[in-house]
């Protein structure tokens, strides 16, 4: 029998599209499918090519709707790309009822108040995520409701993106046959599988390292204080081996695979045979000049993050580290790279907080996958009236009236 309460969690990411079915009415959310194509439909996380997007979101949700036994309707959708940003914005109303009683309703209000600003006409709020919340001036609250006061503040995160960006990968969605419940930030989506709750309050940073493009946030007291997209990721490694050792792009994938490392993890004293380009030969070569070629590119990548890190006006020093995941980012010496150059402690992020095929999504490439997952269980556990007071007039929800009425 199907189950009776399921979400679908569609990661399209530049070079796969990863699918994600959960059963969400025992609780803990359970796995019960896995979808997994290959995407050549995107550049650097924006749509290049919307019927190849379109194709691999196909297949990818198909094979997850056969494990599964299911037939969905609709996903949670993660976005990324280097058109992300994200500031703070803070949001000031007055406390309305006559007992001084914060209410769902100050909460909502002063969100909306915090999504007032000056934004150019080629971008969209994506996120307003709220840090912390000030009741009469007194700071750190988490949940005002129920509380008294006279003057209700929220410090939020505000995200945005391109339209043009959001609209594309949306429509792509659409053709594919598919509605969406949300769109979901990578970087926050992936936190929500890989770290821990004390990470969060205490401060941590996320490194997703993925095929065009390298996910950064930063999370403290609990929520999302910083988020930014580096347009390099494990593609451009691919793409310097092919280069380094004049091999096809597809071989050269696979020797990163199968043989790439950095630092001391790896034998660097043997050689891999590989095919020159068209053919018409074979060469050997020594493991130590892929580990070079590897290292000179994760090392600008990492450089990179570094530079958003300081940029994102936290305190130098993250006590919780950092958390590195992504399907790049399982390669030998990854992780010491990456502590290396950001100088603080770095672990491997796998995935966490789901039941049933946990072996299949176990590993970092799912982890913005399983994350939706787990952001879509939150949002259910929310009252209906919340989720339609925030989405009727939000963006997506005028998009996806929109492309109703076009498909």
């Amino acid at each position: 029998m199907p189950p009776r309460d399921f979400v679908v969690g569609l990661d399209v990411g530049t070079s796969k599209v990863a699918a994600v079915v959960a059963q969400l009415d025992q609780g803990t959310p359970t796995v019960i499918g896995v979808g997994v194509a290959p995407n050549t439909g995107m550049r650097k996380g924006v749509v290049v090519d919307m019927e190849g997007t379109a194709r691999s979101v196909q297949d990818a949700v198909g094979r997850a709707e056969r494990m599964a036994g299911v037939t969905a309707k609709s996903v949670h959708l993660s976005i990324s790309g280097s058109h992300i940003a994200s500031f703070n914005n803070r949001g000031v109303v007055a406390v309305t009822a006559e007992d001084r009683e914060i209410t769902e309703s100050d909460v909502q209000r002063v969100i909306e108040a915090a999504r007032v600003f000056s934004l150019p006409s080629d971008r969209e709020v994506i996120h307003v995520l709220p840090r912390e919340f000030v009741v009469d001036g007194y700071d750190g609250v988490k949940d005002p409701v129920g509380m008294m006061g006279v003057r209700l503040e929220v410090e939020a995160q505000i995200v945005t993106g391109a339209v043009t960006s959001v609209q594309n990968l949306l429509r792509s969605v659409y053709k594919a046959g598919f509605e969406v419940d949300d769109i979901v930030l990578s970087p926050l989506a992936s936190g929500e599988s890989v770290l821990q709750a004390a990470e969060k309050e205490l401060g941590v940073a996320v490194v997703d390292v993925g095929a065009g493009t390298t996910d950064v946030a930063i999370f403290a007291q609990g929520s999302l204080w910083y988020a930014a997209v580096v347009p390099v990721g494990g593609d451009h490694i691919t793409n310097d081996v092919a280069v380094g050792l004049r091999t096809p792009t597809n071989q050269a994938d696979r020797i990163k695979i199968e043989y790439g490392f950095i630092g001391e993890e790896g034998d660097a004293d043997a050689s891999v045979t590989i095919s020159t380009m068209g053919g018409i030969g074979k060469r050997e070569v020594p493991l130590k000049l892929l580990s070079s070629i590897i290292e000179a590119r994760a090392r600008e990548i990492f450089g990179l993050v570094s530079k958003e890190l300081k940029k994102s006006g936290y305190p130098s020093v993250i006590p919780g580290g950092a958390v590195l995941t992504g399907g790049s980012s399982q390669m030998k010496g990854m992780a010491g790279l990456c502590a290396q150059v950001l100088d603080m402690p770095v672990r491997l992020g796998s995935p966490e907080g789901v039941e049933g095929l946990r072996d299949i999504v176990s590993g970092p490439a799912f982890a913005t996958a399983v994350g939706l997952v787990l952001f879509a269980g939150k949002d259910r556990a929310r009252t209906q009236s919340r989720k339609d007071s925030r989405a009727d007039g939000s963006f997506l929800g005028r998009v996806r009236k929109a492309f109703r009425e076009l498909f």
